[in-house]
């Protein structure tokens, strides 16, 4: 392809953008709107799995050990759960540690314990950390086994409930995105496809005067990456600000609540949206000029 080509095609792409400048920006609109759409239901389903992720990471096993237990058999007991596959972090909890937690959920009411007295009806404990959820059910038959253990417990309903609603979470959001993407292109194709349709008699006449189809072809494809790839900036700086202003009002009322981090988590999806507006304005520009190539 020869400079003067290239510089025609340009010139062609902006003139025709300006020519039709009200079929222009219906384009980059509705590329704009689709994008920031799918942008936000994509944030959506990203943080639902990253809260999906944060919550099986929080499932853990809590081991009792029976009242009386010598210091050798809960040394004992540590190492062994240590040892365990999938074991990653064992927190020993003492029984007054487990009375002082105990009190500080119970907070201006814990003068309720005040009739125990001296006694502490709490037992020696561990923490046990996994490094994945499914990895629960298997370890705690095996635990209960263990010499001096009272009983192992992890809240069975919870975490059963709980991986069905992370699965809800992942697959919905997964089923959510693909439709929507495909609903974008469809739109932003025929949308092109309308300024494509415009120019049909153009397109004709040049192909009589012996035009290559590739000739034709670039302005229109240049024509479409170009609305596409504006329509996406434009959605992507939307998009940056909104989930911005959505963390900062989230993180006033639930600091703890795990968003993923705007940085680099915006610049990524910012990254995917403008390649994806440039592609499907590629693709629908090329897919709207077939039919009136064929002269």
């Amino acid at each position: 392809m020869s400079l003067s080509s290239k510089e025609y095609f340009v010139k062609e792409t902006f003139k025709s953008i300006k020519r039709n400048q009200l079929m222009s920006f219906a384009s980059v609109s509705t590329v704009t709107l689709s994008l920031l759409v799918l942008g936000l239901f994509l944030l959506m389903a990203l943080n639902a799995n990253n809260l999906a992720s944060h919550l099986e990471n929080q499932v853990e096993v809590t081991v009792y050990m029976q009242e009386g237990t010598s210091s050798d058999t809960i040394v004992a007991a540590a190492q062994t759960l240590k040892s365990m596959p999938g074991v990653v972090k064992v927190t020993s909890i003492t029984k007054q540690e487990a009375l002082d937690k105990f009190k500080e959920r119970l907070g201006d009411q814990n003068s309720l314990l005040d009739a125990l007295g001296e006694d502490n009806p709490f037992p020696y404990s561990f923490e046990v950390q996994v490094d994945k959820p499914e990895r629960i059910t298997e370890l705690v038959p095996k635990i209960d086994q263990m010499k001096g253990v009272e009983t192992a417990k992890f809240g069975q309903e919870i975490v059963e409930q709980m991986f069905k609603l992370t699965r809800i979470l992942r697959i919905g959001g997964l089923i959510l995105v693909v439709l929507l993407a495909g609903a974008t292109v469809f739109i932003i194709a025929n949308t092109i496809r309308i300024t494509v349709f415009a120019r049909r008699r153009e397109v004709s006449i040049m192909k009589y005067v012996g035009a290559t189809d590739w000739f034709i072809r670039w302005p229109f494809l240049l024509e479409g990456m170009f609305l596409g790839f504006s329509g996406a900036v434009l959605a992507t700086l939307i998009l940056d600000q909104v989930y911005a202003a959505i963390q900062a009002k989230i993180y006033t009322t639930l600091a703890f609540f795990p968003l993923i981090p705007t940085w680099p988590f915006l610049l990524y999806m910012s990254i995917f949206l403008i390649l994806i507006g440039t592609a499907i304005g590629a693709i629908g520009s090329s897919l709207s000029l077939r039919k009136f190539l064929d002269v």
